[in-house]
């Protein structure tokens, strides 16, 4: 079984981070009747699924819908959003019991609003949370700040951030951060702030890496596109090693299949078989 299946149920997102690149497939909804095909292949494969792999899950127009489908299942989820529009959707997620965790993309407002004051984006989040802590006590919320080593000017931002936490929920936050060895820090309750440094999007167009390097695509995770497509990682966000598509075909075969094998067998032996792995700079952080 994997540790979880990233379903993106749309590409499109609502915000334009510089922490994402540009998604350059066609832009894609995943309409609800291909999300139920999707997730009653997935499910039984996945301790949990991510409503997430590009685009912003919570802007998808029938996102209520495919919640519900997720609740008739009894598949546990987990959500990564910006959270711009979490004062919307705050009731709908509370009320859902198959939601174990959610992730705030910290690091993706000053993005995008650099002039506007960041109180008002975190206010509707604090307040989520404190709902959180009175009604789903069992809910896991990070709020992530993967800018790490970014600029001076994160820093700052980050700080005026720990600041605006420490105000809200009457706490102190440790301020040393070393991503390299801890990533998560507990707040308060099932709280944390989750810290990661920026990191290059796998593409053609790095330096080749060499064939030596081991992974977790395969083995932990795998992702879904919107249009069905099936890819071995949650980094490979233009398809770029398309295993099949499940839309199409069973995912149990798409997973068994001789190209999937290959690359799994690969990175148990510490190999990349695929080109386009030979050139991803992420595969060099489990190295270390």
């Amino acid at each position: 079984m994997l540790k979880r299946i990233y379903i993106e149920i749309s590409n499109i997102c609502n915000l334009q981070c510089t922490f994402c690149p540009v998604v350059e497939r066609d832009k894609k909804v995943m309409s609800l009747s291909d999300f139920k095909r999707v997730l009653s292949e997935a499910s039984p494969l996945a301790e949990e699924v991510c409503l997430h792999l590009m685009g912003e899950p919570l802007a998808h127009p029938e996102f209520s819908k495919i919640l519900n489908v997720c609740e008739e299942a009894g598949t546990k989820i987990q959500l990564t959003t910006n959270g711009v529009v979490i004062e919307k959707k705050a009731v709908e997620l509370l009320n859902s019991k198959v939601i174990r965790q959610i992730n705030f993309s910290i690091q993706a407002y000053k993005d995008n609003f650099p002039d506007r004051p960041l109180q008002s984006y975190l206010d509707p989040i604090f307040e989520f949370t404190k709902m959180a802590f009175e009604t789903r006590p069992e809910l896991y919320i990070n709020y992530r700040l993967w800018n790490q080593q970014d600029s001076e000017v994160a820093a700052e931002e980050n700080e005026e951030f720990y600041r605006m936490v420490e105000e809200s929920f009457d706490l102190e936050v440790n301020r040393n951060i070393q991503v390299e060895s801890i990533k998560s820090k507990k707040l308060v309750n099932r709280l944390y702030l989750h810290f990661d440094s920026r990191f290059e999007w796998p593409s053609f167009d790095l330096p080749p890496q060499g064939e030596v390097g081991r992974c977790h695509a395969l083995i932990s995770h795998i992702g879904i596109h919107a249009d069905g497509t099936v890819v071995p990682c949650c980094l490979d966000k233009e398809a770029n090693i398309p295993l099949g598509n499940c839309l199409e075909e069973d995912l149990v075969s798409i997973l068994n299949s001789e190209r999937a094998m290959a690359m799994k067998t690969g990175f148990q032996n510490n190999r990349r078989v695929e080109k386009f792995c030979q050139h991803c700079t992420f595969i060099n952080r489990f190295s270390k």
